[in-house]
């Protein structure tokens, strides 16, 4: 029977989201009861379980999401993102642009959401493309598979935050393994495989060139712009690698370890920007303030739809579902890592949306994880590669890329689906070859 009950919730979340176009946080409620009840919870119970999923998912990743919001879009604002692509090209030179501009899509997709970086960046690759003479496409690629990575792979983007906190999952380790296997998969499926996609013409439409420009003169160094973008990665990596070096007993234990919590390293970084972006620029504290409070707006909806996922995630756990479906799981002689990425995969596949597909996943893969028997890092990384995998025609991201750059869905198909699946088999190749060596 919980078997049953657990394929009619995604099947009913499948009907909600694709055919009823249905808003996905009301949908994971509404399947979310609609589990509890077939599982035969009382009806009371069933609301404090939703009540105690919502809370638990929310309680840390508000803060991240929030703080990351704020430093992304204090980055693009204040022109570092622009002076980052500007001084990546003059260093790598116009022979190796797409390598540049893949670097900045790394370099600010880290702290940026994906929706935010693909409307700041790719605007900065069509004037990089008119410029240079190089075919948009072989651009573009690189930069976006760079953004993709980030979105799917690292902390503190959405999906993958709050995976490592459903798994109770150190997010410092995950960050750090998340760098080791994103580089290959960067490179695997930007530069290199644009030298095997079909040449394709991509012109972008003149309405969607309207990034603000910068006079040069308006722009931060770029030693500070670079360093305000990573701070949080280098505060949180530093202090992951220090604490497995140093004894617990040692006194600045605690210190370097509450430095590296990805809440303060966030709070820092958000800090430091108000001065090295804001008004050392000559920003006054209301207007660095305003544009904080914008970038709040642009995550309230993911906020929302990761605390339905871990509604999901705690009435599948209560109603006993979850340790059913984990019993049965064990008895799969398929490595657990490949089990959470073909299920990522499956959701991606049918629903479209990668943060949807990672969550939904977690709930189902969870038991597992608490065996203890798989790094619950790597497992974030795993479902992280699969819920990348196969975007097509029902993903916003998709038609994103297609009415930037003027594409037929037919060549869309061909680079950004190419693109995405690649990221997502490669990406799974790299996580068993770091399991086997961890």
């Amino acid at each position: 029977m919980p078997l049953i009950v657990v394929c009619f919730g995604i099947s009913l979340l499948f009907l909600l989201i694709l055919f009823f176009k249905l808003n996905a946080f009301i949908s994971f409620i509404i399947v979310s009861l609609s589990i509890g009840i077939l599982q035969g919870m009382d009806l009371n119970l069933i609301v404090s379980s939703i009540e105690k999923g919502i809370g638990n998912t929310l309680g840390f990743l508000v803060m991240i999401l929030g703080l990351g919001a704020m430093l992304g879009k204090q980055v693009a604002d204040s022109g570092a993102a622009q002076k980052i692509t500007i001084g990546l090209v003059n260093t790598f030179g116009i022979k190796n642009t797409k390598w540049a501009v893949m670097t900045t899509g790394f370099i600010v997709g880290i702290t940026m959401f994906y929706s935010v970086g693909f409307v700041i960046l790719v605007p900065l690759v069509f004037t990089v493309a008119i410029s240079t003479g190089i075919p948009l496409i072989s651009i573009a690629l690189p930069m976006l598979a760079a953004l993709s990575v980030t979105h799917g792979y690292l902390p503190p983007h959405p999906a993958p935050s709050a995976l490592a906190i459903m798994f109770n999952a150190d997010i410092g380790k995950t960050l750090i393994y998340g760098f080791i296997i994103a580089i290959p998969v960067i490179l695997i499926s930007g530069p290199i495989l644009t030298n095997f996609i079909k040449k394709v013409d991509a012109k972008p439409l003149k309405e969607f060139v309207s990034v603000k420009k910068f006079e040069s003169n308006e722009l931060p160094s770029m030693r500070i712009s670079l360093i305000t973008a990573l701070m949080p990665v280098i505060l949180i990596g530093f202090s992951t690698i220090i604490i497995e070096l140093i004894n617990e007993k040692n006194s600045s234990y605690e210190i370097i370890k509450f430095i590296g919590n990805p809440v303060i390293a966030l709070l820092i970084s958000v800090l430091y920007s108000i001065y090295s972006l804001g008004i050392s620029q000559g920003k006054k504290m209301k207007e660095i303030m305003t544009t904080f409070s914008s970038s709040i707006t642009g995550i309230t909806m993911v906020l929302l739809i990761i605390s339905g996922a871990g509604a999901l995630k705690q009435i599948l756990i209560d109603s006993g579902v979850s340790q059913y479906v984990g019993n049965l799981l064990q008895l799969s002689t398929i490595s657990p890592l490949i089990l959470g990425w073909l299920i990522a995969t499956f959701i991606r596949f049918c629903v479209g949306s990668a943060t949807v597909a990672g969550l939904t996943t977690a709930g189902i893969i969870l038991p597992i994880v608490e065996l203890g028997d798989v790094s619950p890092e790597l497992m974030v990384l795993a479902i992280g590669s699969g819920s990348l995998m196969l975007s097509h025609v029902n993903d916003s991201g998709f038609w994103l890329f297609k009415e930037y750059f003027n594409l037929s869905v037919k060549d869309t198909l061909l680079t950004w689906t190419i693109m995405e699946t690649s990221i997502g088999i490669t990406g799974l190749i790299g996580v068993l070859i770091l399991n086997s060596i961890i």
